[in-house]
């Protein structure tokens, strides 16, 4: 077994969230000795009707009916209900607090810098509010935003559900089809949108790709534009559009914000799958399953506390921006970053990190590894005073990016690597305030989630790679699929494989330690010679040679078998030759499996990526094997995909 590479101390476990709910478990139950993390989470799996109200109390979720049952029909999923009696609000748990602290600070790479109070959030809140009310938005209706990582984009969402209404945003580098594939599935009344955005040093204008979305799109209403770059945007032939200063009508009284009740199922936010196999499917979420396991994650998996000031680097259009949100409801500070990470240089975040104070710092795998290969030691160059978390998603987090992260950024702070996705808006595996810190591995499974590793007969297995599966109902379920009626699609997305359980598409092991190692999607693993592979496995070889930015390893279907193909994309100026793949393939070799050694590999300038920034493994492999990519809109450099079509068979 091998040796933590962090462990907290005594004094932060004892001032944890989580050890906090332990003792609040204890003194509410009279007999359940929860000292430890192992026996809470065998208590929130086996009693879920029993813990999830403790997590309700303790986080103060504001809710009104009748609190019973917990769970109907707990026995299956889908078809599992959670509270169905309770009516409640997501905007008003959000903004349960009125004071001058602040609730989101905002910085830009054009140096743009805004600050809201708690108080002064809730009041442009009630403004947005009662325009949309008087733009006929009510229960039912859908708001979009095609809107940057600005404030607004928070403001608009939380006015929405104040009203009942369902919220679904996504980021402004999409092309007007990949808009139109998913507003246009959903017919929102109003659109929010910005004049235009910053990254990497440009300026992209978004209001030509404004019209083409409303011509696409008639049942919008009313266009909202954000007039971000400063000038008043041009409104010319956009239909009933209004810029943001004169929609919130600053100067005019406003009634008090009310909040409108709804179920627990009621659809809170529309989200969409990366749509690389078709159009993207719309994923509904409802306002109490995400309220609630949000709340346990940020608060017991995260330790966030109000004094806290928490960031994601994301976009609008990534889950990972409606986790952060939901930090509003513990009163903490979220901080808000538009633009490129890497401009004007690879100290951008950790500068952001020093001038704001961040606490808790997010961010994807890739970023991680891009800026260890840049040579960027923040360790060395900035005081990251506050900092004493950061959390990593996106894609595995390679074991030598943890040792990176202790190494040059901070020696003591909580590495907490998580996985979930768009499909549950929150997280299977993540992080633990109590446990140390392992190289390569997240900490925990996720407390009230039922989760195991399946092998191929569907056993849960221990010590080996297995499909990640969760066996029991779990309040963020989505709510179903939009336009589904029957729920066919929904069923098939997840529960074709073994009835009554969620099968979620990660190829992944349960350690010794209790913790979880993500080796890839399962529906992207390979199989040369029957033996199947996690390309996360690969992945974790190629990037430790240091002429490597990236890589994606695909399997390419020959004469009954699979050959495995590995692309490489190098640093600026190098060139892959015999020498360089045969360091490759002993690297791999070395710590790996003859299996895992690539057939061929090549070089290539770019890698088709999703806009949530993955690498997208299945468009690689559909091309290599002559297939059609179904849906090109989905992928931010479809441009990439054609390095691949003349791949080596």
């Amino acid at each position: 077994m091998t040796s933590p590479i962090w462990e907290p101390g005594t004094e932060r476990i004892e001032r944890s969230n989580l050890s906090r709910f332990m003792r609040f478990v204890q003194e509410q139950t009279g007999n359940i000795d929860i000292r430890r993390y192992a026996p809470l989470y065998e208590f929130s799996i086996r009693q879920p009707e029993r813990f999830w109200p403790l997590v309700w109390d303790f986080c103060g979720i504001r809710a009104g009916g009748e609190h019973t049952p917990v769970l109907v029909d707990g026995d299956k999923m889908p078809g599992a209900r959670w509270y169905p009696n309770v009516r409640l609000n997501f905007a008003q748990n959000l903004l349960r607090y009125r004071d001058e602290r602040a609730a989101i600070v905002f910085r830009n790479e054009w140096g743009h810098a805004r600050q809201y109070s708690y108080a002064e959030l809730h009041d442009i809140v009630a403004r947005v509010a009662q325009a949309l009310k008087q733009a006929g938005v009510g229960i039912g209706d859908r708001v979009a935003g095609f809107l940057p990582n600005l404030p607004e984009t928070v403001i608009a969402m939380l006015a929405t559900t104040a009203l009942g209404a369902t919220w679904s945003s996504t980021s402004p580098d999409f092309g007007v089809e990949g808009v139109v594939d998913r507003f246009g599935q959903i017919a929102p009344k109003v659109l929010f949108c910005a004049d235009a955005y910053p990254y990497g040093g440009k300026r992209f204008d978004c209001l030509d790709k404004v019209r083409g979305i409303l011509a696409r799109i008639p049942a919008i209403e009313r266009t909202v534009v954000v007039p971000y770059s400063g000038a008043p945007p041009d409104l010319a032939g956009l239909r009933g559009a209004i810029a943001w200063p004169d929609f919130v009508a600053a100067d005019e009284d406003v009634p008090p914000l009310e909040f409108e009740p709804v179920p627990f199922d009621h659809p809170l936010y529309i989200m969409y799958s990366s749509g690389t196999t078709g159009v993207p499917k719309c994923i509904v979420h409802g306002v109490g399953g995400t309220l609630l396991q949000h709340l346990k994650e940020l608060v017991l998996h995260t330790d966030l506390k109000r004094d806290d000031r928490i960031f994601y680097y994301t976009t609008c259009g990534w889950m990972m921006w409606n986790w952060l949100v939901s930090s509003l409801a513990v009163g903490a500070t979220v901080v808000l970053y538009d633009g490129s990470p890497f401009h004007p240089d690879g100290n951008a975040l950790w500068d952001l990190a020093d001038e704001v104070g961040i606490s808790i710092f997010g961010t994807s795998a890739k970023w991680i590894s891009a800026i260890e290969k840049a040579g960027i030691k923040p360790r060395e160059t900035h005081t990251l005073a506050a900092l004493r978390t950061i959390l990593s998603t996106g894609s595995p987090l390679a074991p030598e990016s943890f040792d990176y992260v202790y190494r040059d950024v901070k020696p003591d702070l909580m590495l907490a690597s998580i996985s979930g996705g768009t499909d549950i808006v929150s997280c299977f595996a993540l992080g633990c305030p109590l446990r140390p810190v392992h190289r390569g591995e997240l900490q925990c499974r996720g407390l009230g989630m039922k989760v195991e590793a399946l092998d191929d007969a569907g056993n849960p297995v221990r010590g080996e790679p297995g499909e990640l599966a969760c066996l029991a109902p779990f309040p963020s379920m989505p709510v179903g699929f939009w336009n589904d009626p029957d729920g066919e699609k929904y069923r098939n997305a997840y529960f074709a494989r073994i009835p009554n359980v969620w099968c979620h598409g990660d190829y992944v092991e349960i350690t010794a330690h209790d913790g979880v190692i993500i080796h890839g999607r399962s529906d992207a693993t390979l199989n040369p010679g029957g033996v199947r592979i996690g390309t996360a496995e690969i992945y974790r070889q190629v990037e430790q040679v240091p002429e490597v930015l990236e890589a994606v390893a695909v399997g390419q279907h020959t004469d009954n078998d699979e050959h495995v193909l590995l692309f490489v994309r190098l640093r600026d100026g190098l060139t892959l030759d015999d020498a360089l793949r045969e360091r490759i393939r002993t690297q791999i070799r070395a710590n790996t499996t003859p299996r895992h050694v690539p057939s061929v590999i090549e070089q290539v300038p770019d890698i088709p990526r999703t806009r949530s920034g993955k690498i997208s493994e299945i468009a690689v492999r559909d091309v290599v094997n002559g297939r059609p990519v179904k849906n090109t809109e989905a992928l931010a450099n479809p441009q990439a995909l054609g390095f691949f079509r003349a791949a080596p068979g």
